[in-house]
């Protein structure tokens, strides 16, 4: 079997055969907690200042709030946001402050992956190895993710990013159908439409625009959350691979193609793109706004900065990726 063929009865080959073709494990010494984040260096992020042209910012971030899109899978659920001051305690004056002094305060409990967020290196394991093949037992526990935790890149992902406007590239009215698999034909034809700017290079942040999003402000949430989905194509693992990128995210709840590939399956390509190339996966980001702006002059690349919140030992994180053009 090919990196381009697949059989829908043998996930279990299909994810072994690609694990051997695209495996980063100890490319970066046995230590390593970076995985693709190695490509986004110092001089790779300098060059990426490059993209601002206008100085113009977009947050690519959805909201968070509870009219997000999450229904409980695996206990996910939209924030909950509590405020324990508020105006109405000031002007009653039971906040106990002197001099006429008020203020407000919140606080919000929410799953880590319940919006715009980044899936770290201990999110996904395979056959219970997490990244760089260490036992999954050993990595994760309890007190959480003791060796890749989010917060081993808090300060390194920021850098040139570059949109691949699939959904309007390739797709009708601007979106791609559920069960749309984007192929690395798809990419690359994705690229040449949209000229130089949106040349892949190494070390680069890709974010993959499908549409779904926007078809879930026009007609809700629906299953957006876990239900169908266009997607990245299983055979993807190895364009993942061979371009080096340091990241890609998508406006999709589950970056890859749902249904997925194979007859019995779920989420292959996670398996294969995580634990074994290392690759920092985003999923639920907001690209709407920037693919306007981006088909509008044909400038496709951009600074970003998508920092994950500094959670110690968590394995995603929320972020409010900024895009400035």
């Amino acid at each position: 079997m090919t990196a381009g063929e697949l059989d829908p009865a043998d996930p279990e080959g299909a994810i072994a055969a690609a694990a051997a073709r695209v495996s980063n494990w100890g490319r970066w010494g046995p230590d390593d907690v970076l995985g693709t984040m190695n490509f986004l260096d110092d001089d790779t992020r300098r060059a990426a200042a490059a993209a601002i042209r206008t100085g113009r910012s977009f947050s690519l971030s959805q909201s968070f709030d509870m009219d997000g899109p999450q229904k409980g899978w695996r206990r996910r659920t939209n924030p909950v946001h509590t405020m324990l001051d508020t105006g109405t305690d000031a002007v009653a004056g039971i906040q106990g402050f002197p001099h006429g002094l008020g203020g407000a305060d919140d606080v919000i409990a929410m799953p880590l992956q319940c919006s715009t967020q980044w899936d770290g290196l201990g999110h996904i394991f395979d056959h219970g190895r997490a990244w760089n093949g260490r036992p999954a037992e050993q990595v994760v526990t309890s007190l959480g993710d003791q060796v890749t935790g989010i917060e081993t890149v808090a300060d390194v992902i920021c850098g040139r990013g570059v949109l691949l406007d699939v959904g309007r590239a390739i797709g009708e009215n601007g979106e791609l159908p559920d069960g749309f698999a984007i192929t690395r034909d798809h990419l690359e034809q994705t690229v040449a439409a949209q000229g130089a700017t949106a040349e892949i290079r190494r070390g680069d942040i890709v974010v993959v625009r499908t549409g779904r999003l926007t078809r879930a402000r026009r007609e809700g949430w629906g299953e957006y959350a876990g239900g169908p989905a266009p997607g990245l194509s299983f055979t993807t693992a190895d364009w993942l691979h061979a371009t080096e990128i340091a990241a890609i995210a998508t406006d999709t709840w589950g970056f890859e193609v749902r249904p997925n590939e194979f007859e019995v399956a779920f989420q292959p390509l996670h398996q294969v793109a995580i634990p074994q190339i290392g690759l920092f996966i985003g999923e639920m980001w907001d690209l709407d706004a920037l693919a306007e702006a981006c088909a509008e002059d044909g400038i496709y690349d951009f600074f970003l900065t998508a920092a994950p919140i500094k959670i110690t030992g968590a394995v995603g994180s929320p972020v409010n990726p900024v895009a400035v053009r």
